[in-house]
């Protein structure tokens, strides 16, 4: 089978989900119909968000000792290594993601459950030293999480953002993607094996629907969301009324700075990476391409030459480095906007490559020439890069500032004292210099989600640490006048 049978995971127990939805899910190879999408009934949805109450409200998982906690994070850790090898297949069908790049993706998930067991010896007090007497700086968990998984990198999103809130004590609640709930599955299915306290790691599956009942509850005290901007804002609009703390991992059009110096084969070489990895839908992808004039043509040669030498091809096949798009209704969407990018005077869409006569959602690697910088501010999420020719650096980092989002960024220079100093002026939560590699910087990252790519930022601290609040207690003063 080449994804699982949809299951809820409920206070403990599995069950095939109640009701449909209107999605199809479909080879992304061929667009030949797999199997019909499911949602969570209502009232079921109700008695995850109860059964996550009951376990935090009780302590029955926070106040276990560190190596109770420890032992069962582990032991989801093993029963998730024990499946690894059945979980690139689905996420390459529910993504497109060649199994290439879905099979080291998904081989690795279970370290994040590693890394989890060990977070939790974390301390949860810190003395103080109190102006009066014995003051205790304690660190708590907000309560039952909600994770609204995206469905480009279901695996990772789902494992990773879990793991951190059951470190920090925080019971989860998970919705997969409609369009990719297939690992999801398979990582509810280790839970089981795991033998979790009931209420700890639960699944329930559907759309927006389900994913506002969980959001607006009041019993969700924490929700994290990746997506595009506008599921974003809905997100944030429910959780208003209850304060739920938010991660929103939103995106952008990320801008790209090629200095004059910049050694123009590599930076294409980078940039063509950038562009198609992920097939282009990866919300730090390179975007907008703003090249000093002097060497704009040269760059866009280049660029044009790698990105026909990407072989695209079934997203199953090894030596696939272009898969097809995730769906239909994306596939849609990523044309509409090249269109709509085509119909400016003077604009010239170059595509590339040979797509494969397979059928499914196929799309070249697009380089778009001839716009403004500032006509080519939304994110397409797809292999689509716009270039741009800018007088100097001064003109690429205003070119740069324009818009409201501040995801990623990216500088090219043989001169990294000067990339670097350029970055440092970009409004980005992470730029990287001379490269557009998929994971952070370094393993203590901080990343801030700026303007409207989010709210909050990611990196492993600062993830843990969006689960647990501070409580100080501590001895005062009787006789204070005031």
């Amino acid at each position: 089978m080449l994804i699982p049978d949809q299951l809820d995971l409920i206070a403990g127990r599995s069950a095939r989900p109640q009701e449909t939805t209107d999605v199809i899910l479909c080879h992304p190879d061929t667009g030949d119909a797999l199997t019909e999408g499911l949602a969570t009934a209502t009232d079921q949805v109700d008695a995850a968000l109860a059964s996550a109450d009951q376990l935090h409200q009780s302590g029955g998982w926070f106040d276990l000792d560190v190596d109770a906690k420890s032992a069962a994070l582990t032991r989801f850790a093993h029963a998730l290594e024990a499946i690894s090898a059945d979980l690139a297949v689905p996420e390459s069908i529910n993504t497109g993601i060649p199994i290439s790049v879905t099979q080291p993706m998904t081989s690795g998930v279970a370290g994040f459950l590693h890394g989890a067991a060990e977070q939790v010896r974390a301390s949860t007090e810190r003395a103080m030293d109190g102006r009066h007497g014995a003051t205790v700086l304690h660190r708590l968990p907000f309560g039952p999480a909600v994770v609204i998984a995206p469905w480009n990198a279901p695996s990772p999103s789902i494992v990773g953002k879990s793991a951190a809130a059951m470190a920090a004590g925080c019971p989860v609640i998970v919705k997969p993607s409609e369009w990719a709930p297939g690992t999801a599955d398979l990582v509810a299915t280790a839970a089981m094996e795991a033998e979790l306290p009931p209420g700890l790691f639960q699944l329930v599956h559907g759309g927006a629907a389900v994913g506002a009942q969980l959001v607006a509850d009041r019993r969700s005290r924490v929700v994290v969301f990746t997506g595009g901007q506008p599921a974003g804002r809905a997100i944030a609009a429910a959780a208003a009324p209850n304060f739920a703390r938010l991660q929103l991992e939103l995106g952008g059009n990320n801008p790209a700075i090629v200095c004059a110096d910049a050694d123009i084969a590599a930076t294409a070489r980078s940039l063509a990476d950038g562009a198609t990895k992920l097939n282009g839908q990866w919300c730090e992808a390179p975007g907008r391409i703003l090249v000093e004039a002097s060497v704009a043509d040269d760059l866009r040669d280049a660029l044009l030459t790698e990105l026909a030498r990407r072989r695209i091809g079934s997203c199953l096949d090894p030596d696939t480095e272009i898969g097809p798009l995730s769906h239909q209704l994306h596939h849609q969407k990523v044309t509409a906007a090249v269109q709509a990018l085509d119909s400016r005077a003077d604009t010239e869409v170059h595509r590339v490559g040979e797509l494969p006569d397979l059928g499914g959602w196929f799309f070249p690697p697009t380089l778009i020439t001839g716009i403004a910088a500032n006509e080519s501010l939304s994110e397409t999420f797809g292999p689509v890069m716009t270039l741009h020719s800018v007088a100097d650096e001064q003109a690429a980092l205003a070119a740069a500032s324009v818009g409201d989002d501040g995801l990623a960024a990216y500088v090219f220079s043989a001169d990294t004292e000067r990339a670097m100093a350029l970055g440092a002026r970009l409004r980005a939560g992470e730029v990287k210099v001379n490269g557009t590699g998929l994971f952070d910087l370094c393993g203590d990252s901080e990343q801030s989600f700026w303007g409207a790519s989010g709210i909050g930022g990611h990196g492993d601290a600062t993830t843990f640490e969006l689960f647990r609040g501070s409580r100080i207690v501590g001895v005062d003063d009787a006789n204070a006048p005031m």
